[in-house]
């Protein structure tokens, strides 16, 4: 009994923190009534093909039709890959591809800007003795990179939605 008491205590203490899901409501709620009304404009380049595709995957879980987009979200996209880990013989041996976006969220009717923000990541890649290999690798990380650089967009849309829309 004395270890059921505290256990029934942490929802009571959480709600008087302010504490709230992000997405409370579930798909009715403010944050994915926000979000499904976003459209992502095109990107150019192979990367922003995948980042496109990435962050409509995401959004596209909570458009519900109705109205059309209200917003419209501008990513512009920078992709290096740079060489470090020298042999002896000036080889690479390894590379870092890094993956930035910087991304605003315009309003539609207005066209105000709502949000200017930035996301990235990078990811290392072992270079081979095959060069089809390599490339493999360095198409992979760029995969990898848009969908944690997608998620890093997509969770701070919904942080703003959140705060803009409380009461």
């Amino acid at each position: 009994m004395k270890r059921i008491i505290p256990l029934l205590a942490v929802p009571l203490l959480l709600t008087a923190c302010g504490l709230r899901p992000v997405y409370g409501g579930g798909a009715n709620g403010t944050v994915a009534q926000a979000l499904g009304h976003v459209e992502v404009q095109p990107i150019a380049g192979k990367n922003g093909w995948l980042m496109r595709n990435a962050l409509n995957d995401r959004l596209a879980a909570m458009q519900q039709g109705g109205s059309g987009p209200r917003y419209k979200l501008v990513v512009k996209l920078d992709d290096q890959i740079s060489g470090f880990g020298l042999r002896s013989d000036a080889a690479v041996t390894r590379e870092r591809r890094t993956l930035r976006a910087r991304y605003q969220l315009v309003d539609e009717a207005t066209g105000a800007q709502l949000l200017d923000d930035s996301a990235g990541s990078d990811a290392g890649i072992d270079v081979t003795s095959s060069e089809f290999a390599t490339i493999a690798a360095e198409d992979t990380a760029l995969e990898r990179l848009s969908q944690t650089v997608a998620d890093q967009i997509i969770a701070r849309l919904a942080l703003y939605a959140s705060r803009d829309t409380a009461p």
